[in-house]
């Protein structure tokens, strides 16, 4: 597949794989078959052979009796899918049995004390999850502005505080302070310094990534999306992952690498998320609870990334799924808040703000400005694409020629980076502290950085401005893919906001210069018309949306950010121009991607010594139940473990041999409540107990796009295709994927590309992992 083929493909597989997000409910009988075509009508039927078991009815269904057995089993490998029908049986069908144990015990005051704790225990730990992800992001905070401002000088009194720190208080007029020393009275000397400490801080950060925890590398998001959608990727979110995340995070940053914070802060807080709830045995048992734990999570790390809670609980929504349960909304609301009401008591800059570049504008804006406005989204639409484009480039000259030299590239990297970087007064510093200069506005207390409000240095400033958008662009799209922990937030609105500021000084001085003109009619005489910092604020949200294709979070973190309303509606403006949006359709039916060479389990007929043969052959995670081979009519479905599990009880508490005759028909089963092994003996085995009998069915001519929207919202692994009774195929999510990475190495179709697949290119092996395993 060539570099163009392989962008289209990844370009189907994030839109559609990315989006997968469910409702944890269980899919009933009848749902399942409305979508079935008639079946054709079956015989009672009795126990075949004579050594069958004889017809007992079951009393209960499969699901309430062996959930406890299962739970000790491992149920999901690496690179696989969950099944969220069946962990939402599981946990229904435990829950019952809570409930069925408080009514019979009613003055039991212990078991109405374990039945409040499990309806209690999400509350828990989502509270756990936001203080610990609070306390964190204030250690990155910190940790970050140190390394940062070690790179040009230290405090003489107390070399552990920053700059900021160091001259609390006694920073004079023009901005000097006595405790603060440079490294050295010679400019070059001080230039010298500042490359070794950024080619130390990003060696040290790329080794420590590539020789102890190799997923602590990139943003994170995008993998993120796929365990929320029920992909497993076991260590992605474990505690080695957080930890050396989170102390290679500050020395990515302070490096002066264009790479960010928030993205890989959702990672941290996912991490978090899934340490914690694996403690409790709700999560721990059942993954699909565990991911209303990370969507939460995930809100968490963006409301201590940007200061804004309510815009992080939007970014889960909008970004990480396209279905929010009612009761994951809340909970993630809840953990967001938390988050950040522990990093404001915190308080790591000192300034009462939960981000650097927290401001407040208190101007209002003039209709003439609309037109800047747009010319603002345009930009964040262009630089979206611009950064994807190539960087998608760069990915492909990375895997091809540098992959085996993370370390090296990195540290090259950086010393470019600084080399460059250290005449550009808004690249030299780190990006968030740009940011809070850059949204300012000049009659703000804040000190005149460089001179920057100045009406004699408005050239220069412009300028410069101008240098260090086309620098940091070009950086981006360099940084964004190396070994390192890397955000693309930041990135992109340092970007956007040193374009905005430059576009505002270029208004503020048409404004100056022609006052009487028509357009410039609402502006009054003596009063500031024009404010520049909105540009730069406008420019950021262009440039962020313009990357990650966002609109309504993004408006609300701004919103957050500012605390102004009557900047709302420039922010709609800009992001609505910035926004495009692109649907595919497949025009296919669900017949022309199934699945068509199955391999089934009849009802009878099967010895254990063939099905062992079929377990060891197969890499399946699950087989069709057919009444026999010749009319294939569909009885049910059963999982791998499960039949993996049957057959190792039964051999170990019956002593079933080799020989042993098989039943996988659902409706003869004699296994009961104080049985347990399955209705087996030393010459049968019955799986009727471990089978679903209610599996979800499609009609062949059902369009794809359809089954996909099954796949989304019901969470099924797999998805069978009946007609008239018969099965005639399957099918999974990584046959739509297959299917979508056929037709593009087929039909060589240029699909604009958007920014999930832009993050996903970032991580190869997941997508060969994604569609090479088999699950079925």
């Amino acid at each position: 597949m060539t570099s163009g083929e392989d962008s289209n493909f990844i370009s189907r597989v994030l839109n559609f794989w990315n989006s997968l997000q469910h409702q944890y409910t269980p899919v009933s009988a009848n749902f399942s078959r409305t979508l079935r075509t008639p079946r054709t009508p079956r015989t009672p039927r009795t126990p075949y052979g004579t050594q069958g078991p004889p017809h007992t009815p079951r009393s209960q269904s499969f699901n309430n009796r062996y959930d406890t057995a299962l739970e000790e089993i491992k149920r999901y490998e690496d690179f696989t899918t969950i099944d969220w029908v069946q962990d939402a049986i599981h946990e229904r069908s435990r829950m019952n049995v809570l409930r069925s144990a408080a009514i019979e015990n009613r003055s039991s005051w212990n078991t109405w004390l374990r039945l409040s704790y499990e309806a209690g225990q999400a509350w828990i730990v989502v509270s756990i999850v936001g203080a610990i992800i609070g306390l964190n992001a204030a250690f990155i905070d910190i940790i970050t502005e140190w390394l940062s401002d070690i790179k040009s000088g230290y405090c003489k009194k107390s070399w552990w505080l920053n700059q900021k720190f160091c001259c609390w208080e006694i920073e004079g007029e023009d901005g000097s302070c006595e405790y603060w020393y440079d490294w050295s009275q010679y400019y070059i000397i001080n230039w010298f310094f500042y490359i070794v400490f950024a080619i130390l801080f990003a060696s040290a950060c790329a080794f420590m990534i590539r020789t102890f925890a190799p997923y602590a590398a990139g943003s994170g998001i995008s993998e993120i999306k796929c365990i929320l959608a029920g992909f497993v990727m076991k260590g992605f979110l474990g505690s080695r992952t957080l930890l050396l995340k989170s102390i290679c995070l500050p020395l990515a940053i302070a490096s002066g690498l264009n790479v960010g914070k928030e993205g890989p802060s959702v990672h941290t807080a996912a991490c978090v998320g899934n340490v914690v709830s694996r403690l409790f045995g709700k999560f721990k048992r059942n993954k699909a609870k565990m991911r209303e734990i990370l969507s939460a999570s995930c809100a968490a790390g963006v409301a201590v990334a940007f200061g804004s809670p309510i815009g992080g609980v939007l970014f889960s929504f909008e970004e990480m799924s396209s279905n929010f349960p009612m009761k994951t909304l809340w909970r993630s609301f809840f953990c967001a808040l938390v988050a950040t009401v522990v990093l404001q008591g915190m308080n790591p800059f000192r300034t009462g703000k939960l981000v650097m570049f927290q401001v407040t504008y208190d101007r209002e804006w003039h209709f003439f400005e609309i037109i800047f406005f747009v010319i603002l989204g345009i930009f964040g639409g262009l630089y979206g694409a611009l950064v994807i484009k190539y960087n998608i480039k760069m990915q492909t000259f990375r895997k091809k020629y540098l992959k085996d030299y993370g370390v090296a590239e990195v540290t090259v990297l950086a010393f470019i980076t600084a080399l460059i970087g250290y005449f550009n007064i808004f690249m030299k510093m780190d990006m968030t502290e740009t940011l809070g200069i850059l949204f300012q506005e000049c009659e703000s207390k804040i000190h005149d950085y460089e001179n920057l409000c100045k009406k004699s240095q408005m050239f220069r400033m412009a300028c410069l401005l101008l240098i260090a958008t086309i620098l940091r662009t070009g950086f981006i799209i360099i940084s964004y893919g190396t070994k390192v922990p890397a955000g693309i937030f930041i990135p992109s609105m340092a970007v956007g906001a040193t374009f905005g500021r430059f576009l505002g000084i270029c208004v503020k001085a048409l404004v100056d210069s022609y006052p009487t003109f028509p357009l410039f009619a609402t502006c009054k005489p003596d009063v500031t018309c024009v404010t520049p910092g909105m540009y730069a604020f406008l420019g950021a949200a262009a440039a962020l949306g313009g990357v990650m294709h966002l609109t309504v979070c993004v408006v609300v973190i701004m919103f957050e950010l500012t605390g102004a309303l009557t900047y709302i509606l420039p922010t709609m403006i800009t992001l609505m121009v910035t926004k495009t949006v692109e649907e595919y359709s497949f025009g296919v039916s669900v017949a022309t991607v199934m699945r068509k060479d199955l391999t089934v389990m009849t009802a009878s007929g099967l010895k254990l010594d063939q099905v062992d043969q079929i377990l060891s052959e197969t890499n399946f995670q699950g087989f069709p139940i057919v009444q026999n081979k010749k009319n294939m009519i569909l009885l049910g479905y059963i999982g791998r473990i499960e039949l993996k599990y049957a057959i190792d009880k039964a051999k170990r508490v019956c002593g079933t041999s080799n020989g042993a005759h098989c039943f996988f028909n659902p409706e003869n089963s004699n296994f009961s409540d104080s049985d347990n092994d399955g209705g087996s003996s030393s010459n049968f085995i019955d799986f009727g107990p471990f089978i679903d009998q209610t599996p979800i069915t499609v009609h062949p001519k059902l369009p794809l796009e359809t089954v996909m929207d099954l796949f989304k919202k019901m969470g099924p692994r797999v998805i069978l295709i009946e007609y008239a009774g018969k099965i005639v195929g399957l099918i999974t999510v990584k046959d739509v994927l297959k299917y979508i990475a056929r037709k593009e190495a087929e039909d060589g179709k240029n699909i604009e590309l958007t920014n999930n697949n832009f993050e996903y290119n970032n991580n190869n092996n997941l997508r060969k992992q994604i569609i090479g395993e088999n699950d079925v």
